[in-house]
């Protein structure tokens, strides 16, 4: 059954509505394939509530050094093991968010105030830990709100025409099924196993996204699948849940502090990370207690 497009579930409303408030939208133009660079002086590292952030829309970790990288509605910030934080780029709102290799960054969203670029950014991406973004794809036609890359895939929802768009090389994406999503996330084992949050619960796709179940089970705000046997749903008021056989059945294992969610990714089975109202925070054993790394300067999205 296909899933159709439709409002999300109250439960997911308030977080739905802040993500799409932090998203400075604006018409799209015709779609091109052609690069183009952005750069930005790199500011100096700072005490992290110096920094000027008012919502979070992606998380990760880079390979090379083991820094946290946390794309915001003001550019992408680098937090330090000692707390230190810095804007690496420009001040763009980026809104998916991926690390997929050592300094290299996919991301989407709108540029900078004053900036000539398109403004749905479609497929960008860094190759020097977020200092510079160049446009892949889609430029001016796709705003995508999630970004997940998996089986040398790119699999995005475009939040621009409610659908998911599938890649392999970057710059040509098969359409997929037409659906309200906030968040996404593919099977480590199985590149046809594709689940969205949605109204009603969790949906499940069997045929790489072409096709959605019924939503069904816990409603969840954003999902992260960091292994096979491993996969974590947020749900809106915080609370953190395990599932450990694919999304059919969750187990709460622990709360993110600071209130509603505005990310959430998983390093490996017990490294994850969760963005909330109140900051950026990190648990190394599973979910069960969590530590900030980075404070919101800001409660709202704007």
């Amino acid at each position: 059954m296909k899933t159709p497009f439709r409002s999300a579930a109250p439960v997911l409303a308030a977080v739905l509505a802040a993500s799409l408030a932090a998203c400075s939208d604006t018409s799209s133009v015709t779609d091109t394939s052609s690069v183009t660079d952005t750069s930005s002086v790199t500011e100096t590292d700072a005490p992290s509530n110096s920094l000027s952030i008012s919502h979070v829309h992606g998380l990760g970790i880079d390979p090379a050094d083991g820094r946290l990288y946390v794309a915001t509605h003001e550019g992408v910030v680098a937090v330090t093991s000692k707390g230190q934080a810095r804007r690496v780029g420009d001040t763009a709102d980026y809104m998916g968010f991926a690390v997929i290799g050592p300094k290299t960054f996919l991301g989407s969203g709108h540029p900078a105030e004053g900036s000539d670029d398109h403004g749905n950014r479609g497929l960008i991406e860094s190759t020097d830990a977020g200092k510079t973004w160049r446009t892949l794809s889609l430029g001016g036609a796709a705003d995508f709100h999630s970004l997940k890359y998996a089986h040398d895939t790119v699999y995005g929802y475009d939040s621009t025409r409610g659908v998911l768009r599938v890649s392999a090389d970057r710059t040509t994406w098969d359409n997929r099924a037409r659906l309200t999503a906030l968040d996404i996330a593919v099977s480590p084992k199985d590149p046809d196993l594709v689940l969205a949050t949605t109204e009603g619960g969790v949906a499940t796709s069997t045929d790489g996204g072409r096709t959605f179940g019924a939503a069904t089970g816990k409603e969840l705000a954003f999902l992260a699948w960091p292994s096979a046997d491993v996969l974590y749903g947020v749900d809106a008021a915080g609370g953190l849940h395990r599932s450990t056989d694919a999304a059919a059945t969750w187990k709460k294992v622990g709360t993110v502090p600071g209130g509603p969610p505005q990310a959430l990714t998983a390093v490996d089975s017990r490294h994850v990370l969760a963005a909330t109202r109140g900051g950026v925070h990190e648990s190394l054993d599973g979910g069960r207690t969590f530590s900030e790394r980075l404070p919101l300067s800001s409660t709202g999205g704007h």
